[in-house]
């Protein structure tokens, strides 16, 4: 049992640090520019979707409890929710213009398909940032106590 707790903690601190690699591919133009234009910039995309998907198997097996489980699914959902949604973003608009034609989102106005963007540009993040803040607070809240009960 302890094993699996220390599996779920590594890869919830490793999914924080390729969420740090994605935001530098975003917003730091000399970092993303190494990875545009090729398909090497959604390698950290993928990962991070992929260390989310782990993160809920193994809060599933660990059978968690309690605030520390909420937040680590908000995390792991988040993560795995960003990569689902933004496929389904572009399998919603294609289906759409293959269905009803070329000019369909013009029609009714939108020039794109919104809701999976939504939830994928502004909704996956901002639960992720919830979950992963708790969840950092929650396991140096318990470390330092069990490093105080070991010291008495």
């Amino acid at each position: 049992m302890e094993s699996l707790r220390q599996s779920t903690i590594i890869i919830f601190w490793a999914l924080i640090g390729v969420f740090i690699v994605v935001l530098g591919e975003l917003f730091i133009p000399a970092f993303g520019n190494l990875f545009r234009g090729s398909e090497l910039f959604l390698v950290p995309m993928a990962i991070f979707s992929l260390l989310g998907l782990a993160l809920l198997i193994l809060i599933l097996k660990e059978k968690m409890t309690g605030k520390l489980k909420k937040f680590l699914m908000l995390t792991g959902a988040s993560a795995t929710g960003f990569f689902v949604f933004i496929f389904l973003h572009n399998f919603v608009y294609g289906a759409f213009i293959y269905f009803f034609g070329p000019d369909f989102w013009e029609k009714i106005g939108t020039g794109d398909e919104p809701f999976f963007f939504i939830m994928a540009i502004i909704v996956c993040p901002i639960g992720f940032l919830v979950g992963a803040i708790g969840s950092a607070v929650l396991l140096i809240k318990n470390r330092k106590k069990r490093e105080g009960f070991l010291a008495k």
